[in-house]
């Protein structure tokens, strides 16, 4: 039709903007003109996000005036002009367009800079005339349907610094051409169908920092070239058809943090030079062909260097390794993974894996590790997911050490050659969920834990003797020399306690007319002890923190909370704690000494990785004040209302931050008896060890004091982080915590207090609600600190997942953090959604 005519178009556009004050330059008719034809070849346009794009000057959205004077196209949704009137960006990502670049005139745009079509359904190929966009930085064709080759004019765009291609249908070879852009930084081309090898022409991109090829069918040697790439920071080209050795020259890539290599067809072996990567994080080669020995420089440490101090998660499974493990991995303290299954390694497990105490998985399985199993694997307090030691050819007895492992879910000992009983210890092992000691030659009575009732015949078959009240083995059966025995441990017992009872008394009654003096005369006794509960000599600590605060001076405060001031005290022994002295309201909430005591008593018992060791009490006339142990880096809150700190608590130590008070809640919620609700979670009583580790502080303290501040409610916890049934309910039970936890969650993962976002996260709406739609997880977390990608990003998605189901205004409704707890733990599900694209509605929806 006439009407469609570019040179119709052209005079009714003149037309129309002979209304406004200055009159569009002849490049932005051009680029109006050109738009509109690329717009009239799409498939869904009248259903797509493009009304305003139309020469009629009433559709302009951009709420700028002095852009909407400018006219189209720079007054239409995703297009941005420099202030010539030329288009400068084209930003149409997530807008569910259908169609092809055919009718997209690339030199119609000389100026653009941005081009972003990312999250679409663009089909057919890429045009060879895209080398026309000369000052093009930009270029985002990602999670489209594009097939057919990379164009080899894509070289011509030299000032371009990001590239992402992936998740499309792209086959065919990377172009040589692709080394000509020396500006670029980021080049993603991953989950595409690229065949061929390599090119070498990739070593002139020395400012890269991530490249990832991973998911295609590339095959052929990985470059030597690939070593020039100095600023590379993430390197990923995992499931390909890579074969040849590792080139050592990935030893100068001193910056890299990532490393994935694994499901390849690489042979020969780990080359030393690995040991140079020491800002490494992760090192996964699994599945593949790799031969030799695990060289020595995997742990080795150099005093000048640290080498590779910052690995956590170490994956060579799947390969041909042989020799011994290296006793230099015991140096490795950041490991949190740790998998060398299904090789032929042999030799002893060496005992120095002990010293790598924040493993959370450890698989040794399908070797040919012979000896014993080291006692120090006990030592590993962390070890939580699981310790897999089958399929070897350990032999000796199960050390009793292993029975530490009171967090461990999962043991495999399967298919060895132990000999001797379970260890009695291992009836501590509270956590264990499944457990598996088939085909050995283990003999005696299996522990009375659930792990071991509730597991099936097959988990124990194939031993020299075992026994138990459980389907498939035998009853164990005590002779009558047991019994016996038995009989006279129970007399003997009762007469000891007889005598220990007679013993007391008499001390009682003879200390008696000293006690009744010292109350009679307590101006007297100023500097005396009501009572004091300390692991060592309690009175001498108590007078001694007195002495080295000189009297509680504000010298030494560090802080002030709802319950007291709190101050740093350097003990003559050189020890240091943290002292809160308590508001002297509190002494007369004491008025039950009794209870108070066996309260406190109880508290210092506790033992958690991630609870603050609480020492003791010690009550004076004019002072009482609890004793702590003493974190460096304090509060939580404190590090991320600094810029340095936030920048410093990188996504993997927020990751471990939230976990960390996730298990402290669970160990007091369910593993004490009665359950301990702490009732104040706030950043402020999260603290932080020299390296990072979260310490939940405060707890159990909330139920036996009474609050002083403004910044307390009525009830109890502080305000923005109560849970909303304590506003008609005097209630407190632990799902208040959960709550609590929801919102300090938020809090790591968001540097900040979620604030308003609270009632939209625990709203059922949300998934269907604009904001739910239109928020953007990526543009809510910490902005001071790079986006998270890969596993950790995996992590992240499922911290808020978990942080919005803690926040449900229902109590009922809400997870327990043992089930929290548990989920953090379980190695996360890999979803299909890119992150950049995830909604805050949307993330409801995802499977984890």
């Amino acid at each position: 039709m006439a009407s469609n005519s570019p040179l119709s178009v052209l005079l009714f556009f003149l037309l129309v903007s002979s209304s406004y004050a200055a009159i569009p330059s002849a490049s932005s008719i051009v680029q109006a003109v050109a738009l509109l034809k690329w717009k009239s070849s799409l498939q869904n346009q009248t259903h797509s996000l493009l009304p305003s794009w139309t020469l009629d000057p009433n559709n302009a959205t951009n709420s700028s005036s002095h852009i909407k004077r400018r006219g189209p196209p720079c007054n239409w949704v995703g297009i941005t002009c420099n202030m010539a009137g030329s288009v400068t960006e084209i930003n149409l990502a997530s807008r569910s367009l259908r169609g092809t670049f055919h009718y997209f005139n690339f030199s119609s745009f000389p100026s653009l800079v941005r081009l972003d079509l990312n999250g679409n359904s663009f089909s057919g190929s890429i045009p060879n005339h895209i080398g026309n966009l000369s000052k093009l930085v930009y270029l985002d064709l990602s999670i489209n349907q594009l097939s057919g080759k990379i164009p080899s004019n894509i070289g011509l765009l030299t000032r371009l610094r990001i590239l992402y291609l992936d998740q499309n249908h792209i086959d065919g070879s990377i172009p040589q051409e692709i080394g000509n852009l020396r500006s670029l930084n980021e080049l993603t081309l991953y989950i595409n169908n690229l065949t061929g090898s390599i090119p070498t022409s990739l070593g002139n991109l020395s400012n890269l920092t991530i490249l990832y090829l991973h998911d295609n069918q590339l095959s052929g040697f990985i470059p030597a070239e690939i070593g020039n790439l100095i600023n590379l920071i993430k390197l990923d080209m995992p499931t390909n058809h890579l074969t040849g050795s590792i080139p050592s020259t990935i030893g100068n890539l001193t910056k890299l943090t990532y490393l994935s290599l694994f499901e390849n067809q690489l042979s020969g072996s780990i080359p030393p030079e690995v040991g140079k990567l020491r800002s490494l994080n992760e090192l996964t080669l699994n599945n593949n062909n790799l031969t030799g020995l695990i060289p020595t420089s995997l742990g080795e440490i150099p005093k000048e260097l640290g080498r590779l101090t910052s690995l956590f998660h170490l994956n060579l499974s799947n390969n041909k390794l042989v020799g011994g493990i290296p006793l230099e991995i015991g140096l490795l303290y950041q490991l949190d993974h740790l998998d060398l299954s299904t090789n032929n390694l042999s030799g002893p497990i060496p005992g120095q894996l002990g010293n790598c105490s924040r493993l959370l998985q450890l698989d040794l399985s399908k070797n040919n590790f012979r000896e014993t199993i080291p006692y120090q694997i006990g030592n590993l307090a962390n070890l939580q997911v699981l310790l897999d030691l089958s399929q070897n050819s350990l032999a000796g007895e199960i050390p009793s050490k292993l029975g530490d492992l009171h967090n461990l879910e999962k043991l495999n000992i399967s298919h060895n050659k132990l000999c001797g009983s379970i260890p009695s210890t291992f009836v501590e092992m509270v956590s264990l969920t499944v457990v598996d000691i088939s085909y050995n030659e283990l003999e005696g009575p299996l522990p009375n834990i659930k792990a071991f009732q509730d597991a099936t015949e097959e988990a124990f078959k194939n031993n020299k003797g075992l026994c138990a009240s459980i389907r498939g083995l035998q009853p164990c059966i005590s002779d009558t020399k047991e019994g016996q025995n038995v009989v006279v441990l129970i007399v003997l017992s009762l007469l000891g306690a007889l005598f220990l009872i007679i013993g007391c008394i008499g001390i009682f009654y003879i200390f008696r007319p000293i006690a009744r003096n010292v109350e009679k005369e307590p101006n007297k006794t100023n500097s005396k002890n009501l009572f004091s509960i300390w692991s060592h000599d309690g009175r001498m600590v108590c007078k001694d923190i007195i002495e080295v605060t000189e009297d509680f001076s504000n010298e030494y405060c560090i802080g002030v909370g709802g319950y007291g001031s709190v101050y740093i005290a350097k003990l003559l022994t050189g020890q240091v704690v943290a002292v809160k002295k308590l508001h002297p309201s509190q002494n007369g909430e004491m008025a039950d000494l009794k209870t108070f005591k066996s309260e406190i008593c109880a508290l210092t018992e506790i033992r958690h990785r991630n609870i603050v060791k609480l020492y003791g009490f010690c009550s004076h006339v004019r002072h009482s004040f609890l004793v702590y142990e003493y974190l460096e880096r304090g509060s939580l809150a404190k590090i991320l209302s600094k810029v340095e700190g936030a920048k410093e608590l990188d996504w993997m130590k927020r990751i471990s931050v939230v976990k960390g008070v996730a298990y402290a809640l669970s160990y007091m919620h369910h593993d004490c008896s009665p359950p301990i609700a702490h009732r104040d979670i706030t950043s402020n009583n999260i603290l932080l060890d020299s390296e990072y580790q979260a310490r939940l502080s405060d707890f159990g303290t909330a139920r036996l004091l009474r609050y002083d501040s403004s910044n307390w409610t009525s009830l109890a916890g502080t305000y923005g982080y109560v849970a909303p049934e304590l506003a008609y309910t005097m209630k407190i039970t632990t799902k208040c915590d959960v709550y609590s936890f929801g919102i300090v969650a938020l809090e790591v993962i968001m540097g900040t207090h979620p604030g308003e976002l609270i009632s939209s996260l625990s709203s059922s709406s949300l998934v269907s609600s604009s904001i739910g739609q239109n928020i953007l997880l990526k543009d809510v977390l910490d902005q001071r600190i790079s986006l998270p990608i890969f596993h950790v990003a995996q992590e992240v998605v499922s911290i808020v997942k978990l942080a919005s189901a803690c926040l449900h205004t229902s109590p009922q409704c809400r997870p327990t953090m043992q089930e929290v707890s548990q989920k953090l733990s379980t190695p996360m599900t890999h979803f299909m959604e890119p992150f950049n694209t995830i909604t805050l509605g949307h993330l409801l929806n995802l499977n984890m």
